[in-house]
């Protein structure tokens, strides 16, 4: 069991190292559904070279699918920056429906369309090959070295962004990477698995720290724990493996919170005993 688990769980946690990155950027930006609405624009991409005839993991599979990022990756900026009474999570959940209607629409063109758009949500990690898992590290070291080399630009362009001269550019290279390592990656994750990886372990992590240097520690523990979890779950009962992962990421996040959850208590009962020996 554990030589073929192998190739996912490197996949996977591969996936976890930068999506967990990623989405302190995006809980701290309070864009929270930008993620989902880049993996689905990076679907609609890899369908459209489906639809004329390219296969999933082709160069020109991966070209289409960067070219549509790009262009979410233009919108997420640009509209960041709008003074409007329409906020951004707005276009962010209009840019999700319609590419998700698109995808449907476009897959019905094809003989497998029903199962393109069931793989498109749960992924097909199981299948992953190393040469695949070797092509998207490469990608993702790229990309977390850039961001390395770059952090105090990319930090304050979500923490501090009143002080970033050309913020608009800097947000627009901020999405351009983000989209990047998404299309590296959704068409073997899945947009539920992309979400999770994003979101949950970024979440756990805000709950115990405020540090984002601890925080991105704390993301990459529990998301290794929850992936690992869901794997052993996966191949042990012979489950789909995307969503049995995502469920396991679900029941870190309830764990976590109930931890935090007497963590506050603990804190309350303490200041209440200094209080009144004061």
């Amino acid at each position: 069991m554990l030589d073929l688990m192998l190739t996912p769980l490197i996949a996977a946690l591969v996936i976890l190292a930068i999506n967990a990155y990623f989405g302190l950027h995006v809980i701290k930006r309070e864009v929270i559904f930008v993620d989902l609405a880049f993996a689905q624009i990076a679907v609609l991409g890899a369908t459209t070279a489906m639809l004329l005839g390219t296969d999933p993991g082709e160069p020109a599979s991966y070209l289409y699918t960067f070219l549509f990022t790009l262009l979410g990756s233009v919108i997420f900026s640009l509209t960041r920056l709008e003074k409007s009474r329409v906020p951004q999570e707005a276009i962010i959940g209009i840019t999700y429906v319609v590419a998700s209607a698109a995808v449907i629409l476009l897959s019905s063109f094809t003989a497998e369309g029903a199962e393109h758009v069931e793989e498109t949500l749960t992924g097909s990690l199981l299948w992953i090959t190393w040469p695949t898992v070797v092509k998207i590290t490469i990608a993702y070291v790229i990309i977390g070295l850039f961001h390395y080399l770059l952090r105090g630009k990319m930090l304050d362009i979500t923490f501090r962004p009143e002080r970033v001269k050309g913020l608009r550019l800097w947000d627009f290279i901020f999405y351009l990477t983000f989209g990047i390592a998404i299309t590296f990656s959704v068409t073997h994750a899945g947009v539920l698995l992309i979400f999770s990886t994003l979101v949950i372990p970024a979440t756990i992590a805000f709950f115990f720290t405020a540090n984002f240097g601890k925080a991105l520690l704390i993301a990459w523990g529990t998301g290794a724990v929850a992936t690992v979890l869901g794997l052993l779950t996966s191949f042990q009962w012979d489950l789909a493996t995307g969503p049995v992962l995502v469920c396991s990421y679900g029941l870190v996040l309830i764990l976590a919170g109930v931890v935090r959850r007497f963590q506050r208590v603990k804190e309350r009962e303490g200041e209440e005993v200094v209080a009144g020996i004061n």
